[in-house]
């Protein structure tokens, strides 16, 4: 498939999870479960075929605990989608960018370069906007965008650990696993906590479907794929793109409705984020 072409299916499939996880009904973590079982049942067969299950144990227990950090970042976002908007809830989940680039610094004192400070900062004034100055100098945050925020923050573990492994080993290979560590971890988690796991409406299995087939499965299979041939940078900012559909889907199928102040501070926090992903200067500079 053409990359590009590829980046844009994926994009749009990714771009209906918050719709599938609103409409499914069932709740949250049981969601995120479904999400990671039904792409990694789609996918088993074809790695057992084709002879795709091989691998080294460096990568497999990068591919097993990063199963488990991307595992603890749907549930959180999930739940978080259940607590605030579709749009907002998005935007903040990826500001993944912004944690992978303080996390660098703080352990490796990695220098990121002006433009990603720039972008961090820009992206903070759009978060006070969204947020309100008022709630944030009193200490009264929504708890859904605190979740949100956390789920970014586990996205921003997630890209550190498997960061160069698809490079080392095959996607297919690393979905199998990866996927299957995130399963175990939620069904664990969904038993422990007595969660509805079976009894849905057709429309809500449809939902579960949709979010394992189309949004995890096909459409990380297609950015993969992409990642292959474009640059890194420049499908990370088209990556961006996905909360404007999403926000388009939202009040299309779910009829939200966003705040001034929402637009403006998500407009600011999305070009902040955007900014991160140019070119930065001296990427590999070390701090003495």
């Amino acid at each position: 498939m053409n990359p590009k072409a590829s980046l844009i299916i994926g994009i749009l499939c990714i771009a209906f999870s918050p719709i599938f996880v609103k409409l499914s009904g069932a709740p949250p973590l049981t969601s995120g479960f479904y999400r990671l079982f039904i792409a990694w049942l789609c996918l088993a067969p074809y790695c057992i075929i084709k002879g795709k299950l091989r691998i080294g144990r460096k990568e497999l227990l990068i591919a097993l605990i990063g199963g488990i950090v991307f595992a603890s970042d749907i549930a959180v976002w999930n739940i978080s989608l259940a607590k605030i908007s579709a749009t907002v809830s998005t935007l903040l989940a990826n500001l993944a960018p912004v944690w992978v680039g303080l996390l660098s610094y703080i352990l490796f004192k990695k220098l990121s370069g002006r433009l990603f400070w720039i972008g961090t900062f820009v992206a903070i004034i759009g978060m006070v906007i969204l947020v309100g100055y008022q709630q944030i100098l009193h200490l009264q945050f929504n708890v859904g965008i605190l979740l949100a925020l956390l789920a970014s923050f586990f996205y921003g573990i997630y890209i550190m650990i498997t960061r160069g492994i698809l490079q080392k080993i095959d996607t297919a290979t690393f979905m199998f696993y990866n996927m299957l560590a995130g399963s175990v971890f939620l069904l664990l988690i969904n038993i422990g906590q007595h969660n509805e796991m079976l009894d849905f409406p057709l429309s809500g299995w449809l939902c579960l479907l949709g979010m394992g087939i189309i949004c995890q499965l096909t459409g990380w299979l297609t950015i993969n794929h992409s990642l292959r041939f474009l640059e890194s940078t420049k499908v990370s900012i088209a990556l961006l793109s996905q909360t404007v559909i999403a926000g388009f889907l939202a009040i299309w199928l779910l009829h939200e409705k966003l705040e001034l102040k929402e637009i403006i501070g998500s407009a600011i926090v999305l070009g902040g984020i955007a900014i991160t992903f140019l070119k930065r200067d001296n990427p590999n500079k070390i701090v003495n």
